[in-house]
């Protein structure tokens, strides 16, 4: 993601909202918006989520409206990074609006190591994560496209050929 935002500035990146601490150095208000279950489940009484999902039990994740319209309002494509069963809804709900695309490590093993390697989690949540993503891998076919995070430069290379057939990109 970071690398998409940084090459192409055509995107804008859509804060997501959760209830969830903070991981290692993430901030509020630039990587996630950290709220209370309590300001969560308001927001979600409120109707401010364009999607919103208990991703892990206890721990809310979604999108605020008033990113997509903070990031519109500046003339750039919002980039959405949040979990399948939330992007799944949004193709549901708005078609061929949302351009989905499954962004796959290459083995669940290599996920692992990559997520050890981060040394942001505890063994625990990291297996919490592990069994998520090998159940996410369910949900792939049901996005438009799949990249595999294998080769960071050939993941972007595959990326911007996706982006310009959809024509974000020129």
């Amino acid at each position: 993601m970071k690398k998409l935002l940084s090459q192409y500035p055509v995107f804008g990146f859509s804060i997501s909202c959760t209830t969830r601490a903070p991981r290692g150095e993430e901030q509020d208000g630039v990587d996630y918006y950290f709220i209370t279950e309590e300001a969560f489940r308001q927001k979600i009484t409120d109707d401010a989520f364009l999607e919103w999902e208990n991703v892990y039990e206890g721990l809310y994740y979604g999108t605020l409206k008033s990113e997509i319209d903070r990031i519109h309002a500046q003339d750039m494509w919002p980039l959405l990074d949040i979990d399948v069963y939330g992007a799944v809804n949004l193709k549901k709900k708005y078609g061929s609006d949302v351009l989905s695309i499954f962004i796959k490590a290459p083995s669940i093993d290599e996920l692992r190591r990559r997520l050890v390697q981060r040394q942001t989690d505890t063994p625990e949540v990291i297996e919490k994560r592990i069994q998520k993503a090998e159940h996410e891998l369910l949900f792939a076919s049901q996005f438009d496209h799949v990249v595999i995070n294998d080769d960071i430069d050939q993941a972007m290379k595959d990326l911007a050929q996706i982006l310009q057939e959809a024509g974000i990109l020129s």
